[in-house]
């Protein structure tokens, strides 16, 4: 059997979750999903201070409280960028790194301007005056994905949808504007990324082949991991084996 940590994307918390695990553990296998600081129900601790730095140390630290060891870690979207901090950190505890539809940086780069919603030196002056404790806390992505679904809705039943959409979080600004310290390009482990054949992160494929990791299609969206967790899960123990 295996140990599982199950990281989630921007704007969620381990309740996303919450489909992929009953699966995975009626299947014997052991499932951690760590919520980031500032998101979900820990959203009561969001502030500018809480970057992608403060996420990596988040799930490091639940391998070291739960003296976990020969851990699969599965990141969706945002998480992707948490993988490399923590096998920098906490690789002895990790046997492998599964990516759905995640976002994939390089070091120093920012999501911000990396995904296109600004650029760099706008990205980059957001953070400074983050750091000096100024800017907003927050980035609003729960606002502006339930805006999307109006025009966009997700794949999956309206009722899913509505789960998906009530349980959404506000999540920090930093966690978009800060530069990422440890890069995707740094990872020895074997690393597999699983890709949403509706989504915006085409660009983020491209990259996951360009390091020469193995690429997995799914037919679904973006949120692929709530809209058919029976699949996603098929998808994550295929890899595993």
């Amino acid at each position: 059997m295996t140990t599982f940590v199950l990281m989630h994307g921007g704007g969620m918390g381990g309740w996303t979750w919450k489909f992929c695990r009953e699966i995975l553990e009626a299947k014997g296998h052991t499932v951690y999903t760590p919520t980031f600081t500032g998101f979900g129900e820990r959203e009561h601790l969001i502030s500018r201070a809480a970057g992608n730095d403060v996420h990596v140390l988040d799930v490091v630290n639940v391998l070291k409280y739960e003296d976990l060891s020969d851990v699969v870690l599965v990141a969706h979207s945002y998480a992707g960028t948490i993988v490399p901090g923590v096998l920098a950190q906490a690789g002895e505890r990790v046997s492998r790194a599964i990516l759905l539809d995640a976002i994939i940086a390089h070091a120093g780069e920012r999501i911000a301007s990396l995904l296109g919603f600004a650029s760099e030196a706008d990205a980059a002056g957001l953070d400074a005056m983050l750091a000096a404790g100024e800017g907003p806390i927050g980035s609003g992505v729960h606002l502006q994905q339930r805006e999307m679904s109006k025009t966009h809705p997700f794949m999956m039943s309206a009722e899913r949808q509505q789960w998906l959409l009530d349980h959404l979080s506000d999540q920090p600004m930093r966690a978009t504007s800060c530069a990422i310290a440890v890069g995707a390009e740094s990872i020895t482990h074997k690393v597999d990324y699983v890709a949403a054949q509706h989504t915006i992160m085409g660009a983020m494929h491209e990259r996951a082949r360009a390091l020469g990791w193995p690429v997995h299609p799914h037919p679904g969206d973006h949120a692929f991991n709530v809209g058919d967790p029976e699949g996603t899960c098929d998808i994550i123990l295929r890899i595993t084996g």
